[in-house]
């Protein structure tokens, strides 16, 4: 989308919504009132309590820039931010001051001065995201983490997992991605059984050919041995939440009716079940669902849907856009 497109309007008044989440920050410019979003950037991650907080504010800062012309700065009126890592329990949580304190910074150095700043939970954002901009219900968000919650009056009232990638996060997509790694040295040491994992995530982990599982011939057991200590090494070097990348490999796998890729992806779908259903789902409920592992081609989408009634959209940005223009009375 072209935010230059907005420097001919008048003095019109804006709201910025925000969806900051683990992998990218997406801000979105629109009328106060109502209408289409007429500008829109993104930026690098925005998980309040994982990113530190001077990154975090460029990368705000990034995304808000590129959404709002400078011409039209002067007239944000409102801005409400939807964080991964964000809760509105209480005025002093960590990663809603955090949040809170980045967003301000961003918003000054570009020279905005909008009446009201909001920060809600990532998953919040998403469930306003929905058609019509409910207020209760369930929201489920699948991307690099994994999160559900029961909104009541747009505010989470109970939360199921969340719990990050050391503690938890089951059926993400840093879940799946573990599994990838877990499943292919399995393999390779001879407990677990033969996967197209083993030479895809090899060759994402530059791990040499020479020692990945071949198609055809013995995979010798000094050639496996070669293969654990080469993977080893570069899962340790980099952070363990960018085992996220290694997801798409499992849904190519299972596409290609590999049984271990396959049996991942429905043990991820069974914790994304269990989540929804920790928090009381009643029969026939729908789940607006968010993330990147449920979008129209997400590899959870299909398994899910065999679960749970779902409604996907795309991210919380627009029901952040919904969040600013009511918290400005508009």
């Amino acid at each position: 989308m072209n935010s230059d497109l907005n420097q001919t309007s008048g003095r019109t008044s804006y709201v910025v919504g925000l969806d900051a989440g683990g992998t990218r920050t997406r801000a979105v410019l629109a009328p106060v009132r109502d209408g289409e979003p007429e500008g829109e950037g993104v930026g690098g991650p925005g998980n309040a309590l994982t990113v530190p907080g001077a990154q975090l504010t460029e990368h705000l800062a990034e995304a808000l820039a590129a959404a709002v012309p400078e011409a039209l700065r002067g007239q944000v009126v409102a801005v409400a931010g939807g964080f991964a890592g964000a809760s509105r329990t209480a005025p002093d949580e960590p990663g809603r001051v955090k949040a809170h304190a980045a967003l301000t910074l961003a918003l000054g150095r570009l020279d905005m001065n909008p009446a009201t700043v909001e920060i809600h939970s990532d998953i919040e954002a998403a469930f306003a995201s929905a058609p019509g901009h409910p207020a209760d219900g369930l929201a489920l968000v699948a991307g690099t983490g994994a999160v559900a919650a029961r909104i009541t009056a747009r505010a989470c009232t109970t939360t199921a997992g969340g719990d990050g990638w050391l503690l938890g996060d089951d059926g993400s997509g840093f879940w799946i991605g573990r599994e990838a790694v877990r499943v292919a040295l399995r393999m390779a040491d001879g407990r677990g059984g033969a996967t197209a994992l083993g030479a895809s995530v090899g060759r994402a982990l530059e791990v040499p050919e020479d020692v990945l599982p071949a198609a055809e011939g013995p995979w010798t057991r000094a050639r496996r041995e070669a293969y654990r200590m080469r993977l080893l090494p570069a899962v340790m070097a980099r952070p363990p939440v960018r085992l996220a990348e290694l997801a798409p490999l499992v849904a190519e796998a299972a596409a290609h009716e590999d049984a271990v890729a396959e049996g991942i992806l429905e043990a991820a779908a069974d914790h994304l079940t269990g989540l929804v259903r920790a928090l009381g789902a009643r029969s026939g409920e729908r789940v607006v669902v968010t993330g990147g592992l449920l979008g129209p081609d997400g590899p959870l989408t299909g398994p899910l849907s065999l679960r749970l009634d779902l409604d996907w959209v795309r991210d919380g940005s627009l029901g952040a856009v919904a969040l600013a223009r009511l918290a400005y009375g508009a």
